[in-house]
Parts: C-alpha cells; structure tokens; sequence
C-alpha cells in the first residue's frame, strides 16, 4: 500500500477546511485536504456572513476578492401576520472593518477560496478522495483514505481537522457524541434565479398560518423557506408546483418568470460535540456543533473556529509553543458557539408560532421595544447577538472579578491606520499574523528586557506605536528599531484606549486581547503570556 506523510491532515473541503488549508499555507505549514466530493455544489447553501468571519477571510487573503460576490449591510426585516414589519436589524457600524451582514452565495465563496488556494505550494486539495478510518499515537495520526480509483493508501499526518460537516465520519472514528436536539418541524427551502421582486433584505415572516423566510441574494436570485405544518407531507411540498402555488401567494405573477434552482426540505439540528479536541484531532464547523439558520452564524462560527485553532497548530508545528496550547481552543470556543445556538433557537421559536394569540402578544411585544430608543439601537445594531469573550484560555486577566466592560478576551477593533508613507491601511494588515504588541502613543518595546525581547521575537511578534491623528499632515517620527508607527486618522484607537484606561495591548493572532497593561508592566505580562504558550 502508498504510504505517505504531511503535516496536517484536513478532512473536508467545504468553506471552513479550505479556509483552514488557507492558513497552514500563510504559516508554512505542509497539508492535505481531502474531500469526498468532485467540484462544487453549483446552488447556495449558506447566505449569511458577518464581520468577524469576513476579518477571518482578510487575515488568508481572500477577503476583497471574496466581498466582490455579497451584499453589504443587507436589512433583516420581522413581519407580523399583517404583513407588517414588527422589529428590523439595520447595522450600520464596522468595528471590525467590515459590513456586519453580508449576503452571499456559497458556492462563489468556495470557488474563490479554492481558486486562491493555487498560492500556496504546500497545500494539496484532493478532490474524490475518501477517509475510511484514522488511528492515532503519541507522534502522529493514521489515515486509510480512498483515491479516486478505489485504490487505498496511507497517510500520515503531526494533526489532523475535521471539516466534514454534521454527519462528520472524523467525529464518528472518535466516538464522541453530538449532543442536543432535533427540532420537529422540516422546513422546505427553495432557491429561485431570475428574481425581480423589489425587496433587497431578508425578511422573516411570523404568520402563523405558515411561517416563511425571504431571502435577497446576489445575482438576481432569492431564497425562500416554508415550514411545513403538522401532517403535511414532505414529498408533496417539494413538488414544483406546490412551492410556485406558495411564492404566487405573496408575488403573484411574477413567480411565473422564476427559474427555480433546487427544493430540498432540511431537518434543524442544535447540537454540539461532547469535545471538540481528542488527542491529535480537532473537530471545526459543522463537525463540532450545529447550529439552525435563523441567526445566520452556522458558517460565521466555523470560521471563527479555524481562527482560532489553525495559528496554535502552527505555533505548535513550528516548535514555537507546547502542544498543550491545542486544548485551549475547546474552552476558547465551545461557550461562544453553544450561545449562538441558543440565539438560534429563540430566534426560530418566535419566528414559528403557529398559534395565533401567542403570535398576537409576541408581535405587541415587539411593538413595545420600537418605542424606546435604547431598546431599538440594540435591536437594529444586532447587539444582542452573544459576543465572543475569553475568560479562560491564551489571555492574561490581571482582574480575577471578570468586569463587564473587561476588554481582555474580547476581539480588537480594526480600524484604518496611516502607516508612514501616508498610505491609508486596515489595521490587521500592520499587526500581521502573529502576535502583536500594540503602544498607544508610546514604545512599547523601550522597557522590555532582552530575554522577554528575544523569546517575542522567535514568535515573529510585531511590536507598533500608534501616533495620535494629524489630519493628514503626515508628519509622524520615524519608526524606531524594531517599532512600526502608525497614524490613528480617524480617533479609533484613541476612543479604545480610554476606554481601556491601559496604553498597550497584546494582541493574539486572531485578533483577541490577550493582555492589557502599562509600558511599566508589560514585560512582566509578556512573561505570563510566555509561560502560557511554553
């Protein structure tokens, strides 16, 4: 039997494995991926991408060309059973330096991110390619794959990530349980082309005589999505028919001149894994929970999940960091994901009441929030959607009564930044895709010893002062050795900062604080966080 080896193994090669495969090859890593399938999907599974995962996806490169294929800053609409629209989300900020909705179709997504993947050399994709069963030891993990021809072979990888989904066979070979519930109501979605109905949002309908969802998508296409109510049979609400005799209920005849694409009917899971890392597997995406559409973070939290596990695989492969580092990215990321869950399923449960006086009360509810200021801007800026907080992990929290207004463990703001030649830049593109250890107005490397110094260094660290904004005057001091300086121009930085009530932040390679401190301090913190990683 072929035998051969690599470093890492990615098994699925949907948007979240080859976003992984991404990353090994910004951080010189060796990988194979394989995918059981043969090319792309040609309809849209997932539509919904937000600010964070689209930071993910600028961090790989591929977030420009990516943003070219969605709608930014897409509405999300509550109608009522009148048809009256009860509550809307309407972001309009960009901490991250993104739109915080996007609307996309999946497959243009994964044919960027593969066609991207040509850049780098040590990334093999392997389409049609099968993982039958995987063994692992102290040094490595064993694969028995199946190629294209039916022929087995061997392979042989440091670590290995399960990308492959709900059904995931990599979680299967491990024997961890996925625990949860199924939700008893089968939803049919549709997806139509060749739409011209006036109506660029996506809009949630709470009728309770039949719950629907509507979709605006790039490309002249919609997506729409009927429950199917209690006794109604899946077979014959997929007919074509059936589903023009419900869209014509809404757009009447303009159903006539739409192509539709595909009718499927889906089963909504919530679900996650009991673990998330067994030994040398990490379980991503689908594979380590599920999670129902309604608040549109199924993939979002994939790819927050690559982010997070693929820069310790790398530091780990490179001998930068102990192997011990692999199991902070379970309890980094498994309290996140399970409350998008739960905002899912409280999300879908007001959407599918079916009984029209709790419906009646729900909506008067809703009406009662839209007239309080407060209550509205959180609503409409989508904040009462969970955010991501490290309370325990590759943080230093130099607090151990955890405040709430505690910027450690919180992802860092990406706002554009001047760097010394008066080019206008995203930050992350200063900070680079390592640590990095940012001065407000001061120097942060000018009281750290040469040992903190020279063990920051083998991390590839950038160390950055931030200048105050000069409008434009471009007059900023020279970078010191060793130091990058950039111009705050639009007061971003400064606005964090006094918040803050700190002057230099240690940030992590997917963007989080890891520490918060003093010139004074920091090389006492940078020693804390050493010790983590060591």
């Amino acid at each position: 039997m072929k035998r051969e080896t690599t470093q890492v193994v990615i098994v699925g090669g949907g948007p979240n494995g080859i976003t992984a495969a991404h990353y090994m090859g910004l951080y010189g890593i060796d990988c194979v991926v394989l995918e059981l399938a043969q090319g792309i999907l040609p309809y849209p599974r997932a539509v919904g991408m937000d600010d964070e995962a689209l930071r993910v996806l600028q961090t790989v490169g591929v977030a420009e060309r990516a943003h070219r294929d969605m709608i930014a800053n897409v509405p999300l609409r509550y109608y009522n059973a009148r048809g009256v629209c009860f509550a809307e989300v309407k972001p309009s900020v960009a901490d991250y330096g993104w739109p915080m909705r996007n609307i996309f179709m999946q497959q243009l997504l994964e044919g960027t991110l593969r066609e991207e993947l040509v850049r780098h050399e040590g990334v093999d994709l392997r389409e049609g390619h099968e993982m039958l069963a995987l063994a692992q030891d102290d040094d490595g993990v064993t694969l028995q794959v199946r190629d294209t021809d039916g022929e087995p072979y061997e392979l042989r990888a440091r670590y290995v990530i399960g990308a492959d989904g709900g059904r995931s066979c990599v979680r299967k070979q491990l024997g961890i349980p996925l625990v949860g519930l199924t939700h008893p109501r089968k939803w049919v979605v549709v997806d139509a082309a060749n739409d011209t109905l006036d109506a660029p949002y996506t809009a949630l309908h709470a009728d309770p005589q039949r719950p629907f969802v509507c979709i605006y998508l790039p490309y002249r296409q919609r997506r729409w999505e009927f429950m199917l109510l209690e006794g109604e049979s899946e077979e014959a609400m997929c007919e074509e028919g059936n589903i023009r005799r419900l869209i014509r209920g809404h757009i009447g005849e303009a159903v006539d001149q739409l192509d539709i694409v595909r009718i499927r009917a889906y089963t909504h899971n919530s679900r996650v894994a009991e673990r998330f890392v067994s030994g040398r597997v990490a379980l991503i995406g689908d594979a380590a929970h599920i999670t129902p559409p309604w608040a549109g973070q199924g993939l979002n939290s994939g790819l927050r999940d690559v982010a997070n596990l693929c820069w310790k695989l790398a530091a780990v492969l490179k001998g930068r960091a102990n192997p011990a580092i692999i199991e902070t990215y379970d309890q980094e990321r498994r309290g996140h994901a399970t409350d998008l869950i739960a905002l899912a399923d409280n999300m879908g449960a007001m959407l599918g009441m079916t009984n029209p006086l709790v419906a009646g009360v729900r909506d008067w509810l809703f009406q009662a929030v839209n007239t309080v200021d407060t209550l509205r801007s959180h609503l409409s800026e989508f904040k009462f959607k969970p955010r991501a907080t490290l309370a325990k992990g590759l943080v230093h929290h130099e607090r151990q009564d955890l405040r709430e207004d505690d910027l450690v463990g919180q992802l860092f703001i990406q706002p554009d930044v001047e760097d010394a030649t008066g080019t206008r830049i995203r930050l992350d593109q200063v900070l680079g895709p390592w640590y990095a250890v940012l001065g407000y107005r001061c120097n942060p490397l000018e009281q750290l010893s040469d040992e903190t110094q020279a063990f920051w260094a083998g991390l590839e660290t950038r160390f950055i002062q931030v200048n105050r904004s000069r409008s434009g005057a471009r007059n900023q001091p020279l970078s010191t050795d060793g130091v990058i300086s950039v111009e705050d121009v639009d007061n971003r930085l400064a606005e964090w900062f006094s918040k803050a009530r700190d002057n230099v932040v240690v940030i992590r390679p997917d963007r989080f604080v890891a520490a918060l401190t003093t010139p004074e301090r920091l090389d006492e913190v940078l020693g804390k966080l050493a010790r983590q990683l060591s």
